[in-house]
């Protein structure tokens, strides 16, 4: 069997410990999340565009918003190391398993935040800087405090969740209107189905951490599941306004009344036998949702 020089074997250990470490920090930063916060954050600067495309401002407003998001990712890790100890699906992330030191965590968390809020000011504009820093400070000094205190954290949570979009529109427009705001309300409203959903699946480790993400004394999940029928109503309606406002047309609307439909039916099953299964494909459902309306309301802006 060839013999590798022990130089070669370090060199090898050294990179792998390298990449690990790497993977690590790429962790931190949440990047599931940040997928959805960089996908509405392209949704509202398209939608809110006029004219030929800026490649240029739109890569900075993405770039940005990126930045932020990861930096508030990885700050969020850091206030809940210790709560994610005692969660399973948590406890094998690179803080609560030692792999990284918090201080790290903590330093790299700051300079993503800052550097994310220079760039949007400085390449961008002062609006989309100050609401995506806005959603940095409301996330982790009002909602994350907020999980371990009371069951409205969700409804907290959800006004700072919603921001990418407005983020996007002012950072094309450098200002807001009442169609942005639509845009805001679908995001606002997509959240509760989501993470009602992700609570009822986890609800065991999310009371191991001692974290109220449900309604207090709902064992047989009867209020989560009539709060996730009532939102998921609620969502298919404001969906629709685009239509009427003249965002989208005619394919957008059909789009978004049989996208609703498929939320609905899942969300309805969930209501009618509240198992894990049918609460990870809830979730599964409002993943598929969320870029596809986006997505439809895009294509028929671009038909108008």
């Amino acid at each position: 069997m060839k013999e590798f020089p022990a130089s070669t074997i370090v060199h090898k250990k050294l990179r792998d410990a390298a990449l690990a470490r790497l993977r690590d920090y790429w962790v931190l930063t949440k990047p599931e999340v940040n997928l959805l916060v960089v996908m509405s954050t392209l949704a509202g600067f398209y939608l809110a565009w006029r004219g030929p495309l800026n490649f240029s401002l739109l890569l900075n407003a993405l770039f940005g918003t990126l930045l932020v998001a990861s930096g508030t990712g990885t700050l969020n890790q850091y206030m809940e190391r210790s709560s994610d100890c005692s969660m399973r699906r948590t406890a094998r992330r690179p803080l609560p398993a030692g792999r990284l030191h918090p201080a790290e965590a903590l330093i790299f968390g700051i300079l993503l935040s800052i550097g994310g809020g220079l760039l949007l000011w400085l390449e961008v504009n002062a609006l989309a800087s100050i609401l995506a820093l806005l959603t940095l400070a409301t996330y982790l000094l009002i909602y994350t405090p907020l999980k371990k205190k009371t069951g409205l954290c969700t409804l907290i949570g959800a006004f700072p969740g919603a921001m990418p979009p407005l983020i996007g529109w002012a950072a094309a427009r450098g200002s807001l209107n009442a169609e942005s705001l639509v845009l805001y309300a679908i995001l606002f409203l997509w959240q509760f189905p989501h993470f009602l959903a992700i609570a009822w699946m986890y609800r065991e480790d999310y009371s191991r951490a001692g974290l109220r993400m449900l309604p207090p004394d709902d064992l047989e999940g009867r209020v989560t599941s009539r709060r996730i029928m009532i939102l998921l109503g609620a969502l298919v309606l404001v969906s629709m306004i685009p239509a009427l406002m003249g965002q989208a047309g005619m394919i957008y609307l059909l789009g978004a009344v049989a996208l609703g439909g498929f939320f609905l039916l899942h969300g309805a099953r969930l209501a009618r036998s509240r198992t894990n299964t049918l609460a990870r494909r809830l979730v599964l459902a409002s993943v598929i949702y969320l870029p596809l309306i986006f997505s439809l309301m895009m294509l028929d802006k671009g038909a108008l």
